[in-house]
């Protein structure tokens, strides 16, 4: 019983620290479902990144096209030239395959001045569903304050946080958990309304 009403505390903080928040913040996602603002997310902390070995890794594939627009659609999330990268188990750090990656997005982007990209923040579904939202952003975050470092423009990134509700992969085992905790890029130019 102490148990429940810790979480509902925690649980009733974090809902009043996001509204007050997104009341006065600018928030850098457009309003398509659920998603946390860069500056909401930043008060949520999770667990700071660690040095120790993170599992992170880069997907072998690119991807483009939005997850939530693929999911009203009953369909996967289509191919583009941007790669996806992954985290370990309840981490936003970048690993060296992930930098890899984004160094290769960054290089893409660069060729591409018109491009606009979303960043979307996904995790597994341990955890609770604001965590994993707040979870998702600093995910996208991380991923956005790089390709600033490499020389693209803020002002073509948005952020946006899925945290556990558009899986890629819907099984209970660790491998899938491991391809849900990613980020994924989508060119923004192939939306309508963005």
């Amino acid at each position: 019983m102490l148990t429940n009403l810790r979480c509902s505390r925690i649980g009733l903080a974090v809902a009043v620290a996001t509204l007050s928040l997104s009341g006065c913040a600018s928030s850098t996602t457009d309003k398509t479902g659920p998603q946390v603002s860069s500056s909401a997310a930043s008060s949520l902390s999770p667990k700071a990144p660690s040095k120790s070995k993170a599992s992170s890794s880069v997907s072998q594939g690119p991807a483009s096209g939005s997850s939530l627009d693929a999911h009203r659609q009953g369909k996967t999330p289509k191919s583009g030239p941007l790669r996806e990268i992954f985290f370990a188990f309840d981490r936003y750090e970048l690993s060296e395959q992930a930098r890899a990656a984004l160094q290769e997005n960054a290089a893409w982007l660069k060729a591409n001045p018109a491009a606009k990209i979303e960043i979307e923040g996904h995790c597994d579904e341990r955890g609770t569903t604001e965590y994993n939202l707040a979870l998702g952003a600093k995910r996208a975050r991380s991923a956005m304050d790089y390709l600033v470092t490499l020389g693209v423009s803020a002002s073509r990134i948005k952020t946006v946080s899925y945290g556990e509700e558009l899986p890629s992969c819907k099984e209970k085992t660790e491998d899938c958990y491991r391809k849900n905790r990613r980020d994924r890029f989508v060119d923004r130019r192939a939306r309508p309304g963005t």
